[in-house]
């Protein structure tokens, strides 16, 4: 037995009040399993920018990190030894790491090589360190990957670097857009002979960005210029036979997706690329996905205004039929009106907290099928990574984050397939997401995961109570907090729970 057996024993004995009547106090978490909502498709992150070297590094350390990510086996306590990915990202370069620093990038990790050469060969050294990773993703049985692209390959850019000169104009001709194809396709036929099927393929990133001051690979584009990328795209996966789906278009905040904002011609992309009247229209493509992406940047703080701009986005995404919301990439930036800052590395339980209110809010409010965060990996003074190393080429330290793990709490529990569920805290009067909870549906077995968070100095008692639940239902537990780290218990009832202060709990009814 665990000590978080022994904690939740503890907790639950002492303040047990079985079979007196509930506080009329007590936060009170009602969960109806008929009332469904989205269907999950993956939780992901990405490889940019150190899969490159980290793919390379000694066996033990690059595989402790691939079981961090993906893993979805447990120990001999129960405890689970990674995070369960179902998504990873795999970031196809434009070539700027062979100009060195000709290349005007000035980081040289966020440089990217290429899998694929002017000539059209796909030469797999190119980017071994990565090819690594997405096997090892295979390896641990996660169910998808994407590959995406910040800029298209240097010799097809107008000023023949992986970023702009001018927010006005796109670093790619419409002449190009063709052999922007096929590179792409190039490179989906190379990993599928490395044992590599790509689920999807995004080939824009954040295109309301100016991308001038070589800070990363990128380019801004022009919605019309999207969509003629996007079909010279879908014709060559046509003619290939690959079955991969296209991702559109990766929005730099959620605005972009439902209103002008001060993007014009580059924004309102629900219409623009899944209104049939539009122009730019998309959505009847063989290779587009039925899905539109965005990035949670910027629109995070605060808490209601968070809310309030999620509200809108569900309500935009309503307006086209069968058509989904993917939160497709994220990191603590900026600073967050105080509420948190992304400057500094944090591995406890603030940043982690936050990131827990941003998922709760994409899921819950914005009705995201999808959730992925940006950096899996980091070697920055910043809050943007799961897993922490040393900025070293060959070989280097790592170290894990109370990030990593909460992000488990949902992506570990939460598979592809599951329908979120009604779950609503009442009692909670706060409004400002100290306290959340959201249900999870499997509809094949039946089983529930729910995901509480409590962002609260103090432990929170909540009376929990599942419609068309048994009395007696075994549960079991997953805990993060300062001193866990996903920790599995065993819980002797659900109808009084007491969540731990700072602390972000999964509780299921399933086996895992």
């Amino acid at each position: 037995m665990s000590k978080l057996v022994f904690f939740f024993v503890f907790v639950l004995n002492t303040g047990c009040l079985c079979g007196q009547a509930p506080d009329p106090d007590m936060l009170t978490l009602r969960v109806d399993p008929q009332i469904s909502y989205q269907t999950i498709d993956h939780f992901g992150a990405s490889d940019a920018w150190s899969g490159q070297f980290v793919g390379n590094w000694p066996e033990h350390k690059k595989n402790a990190i691939a079981d961090w990510l993906f893993s979805k086996e447990v120990d001999a306590a129960g405890d689970p030894l990674g995070i369960g990915l179902s998504m990873w990202r795999m970031n196809l370069g434009a070539g700027s790491a062979g100009q060195g620093a000709e290349s005007g990038i000035k980081d040289p990790w966020r440089r990217a090589p290429s899998f694929v050469d002017q000539r059209g060969n796909f030469d797999k050294e190119g980017q071994k360190g990565q090819l690594w990773l997405a096997q090892a993703a295979k390896q641990r049985h996660v169910e998808y990957l994407l590959t995406f692209l910040n800029s298209p390959p240097v010799w097809l850019t107008r000023n023949g670097k992986a970023f702009a000169d001018s927010g006005t104009q796109s670093n790619l001709a419409p002449g190009n857009y063709g052999a922007f194809a096929d590179f792409m396709v190039a490179s989906l036929t190379g990993l599928q002979e490395e044992g590599l099927s790509v689920d999807f393929i995004s080939p824009v990133n954040e295109p309301q960005w100016d991308w001038d001051d070589g800070g990363q690979e990128g380019t801004p584009y022009w919605n019309h210029e999207i969509a003629g990328i996007v079909r010279y795209l879908n014709a060559a996966l046509e003619d290939s036979g690959l079955p991969t789906k296209i991702d559109i278009a990766e929005a730099g905040q959620i605005e972009y997706l439902y209103e002008e904002h001060n993007r014009p011609g580059r924004s309102n992309q629900i219409v623009e690329f899944f209104g049939s009247s539009s122009p730019n229209f998309l959505g009847d493509l063989s290779h587009v996905s039925q899905a539109i992406s965005g990035h949670s940047y910027f629109t995070t703080s605060p808490f209601q205004k968070a809310v309030e701009q999620r509200e809108v986005l569900a309500a935009a995404i309503r307006q086209v039929p069968g058509l989904n919301y993917w939160m497709s990439e994220y990191c603590i930036l900026g600073g967050n009106n105080g509420e948190i800052s992304g400057n500094k590395k944090d591995l406890g339980m603030a940043p982690a907290l936050y990131m827990a209110q941003v998922i709760h809010n994409d899921l819950v409010v914005a009705n995201a099928s999808a959730w992925h965060w940006w950096l899996a990996i980091s070697p920055y003074d910043y809050k943007d990574g799961l897993v922490y190393i040393s900025k070293k080429e060959a070989d280097g330290e790592l170290e894990d984050s109370k990030m990593l793990w909460t992000l488990g709490n949902y992506s570990r529990f939460i598979r592809p397939g599951y329908q979120r569920v009604s779950a609503r805290l009442h009692g909670d009067q706060s409004g400002d997401g100290d306290l959340l909870a959201s249900a999870y549906r499997d509809p094949k077995s039946g089983n529930l995961v729910m995901v509480l968070v409590n962002a609260t100095s103090v432990a929170a008692t909540i009376a929990v109570r599942v419609l068309g639940g048994e009395s007696g239902e075994k549960w079991t537990a997953y805990l993060t907090d300062p001193d866990h780290d996903l920790a599995f218990g065993e819980i002797s009832s659900i109808e009084e729970l007491l969540v731990p202060a700072r602390s972000v709990l999964t509780l299921t009814n399933g086996s895992y």
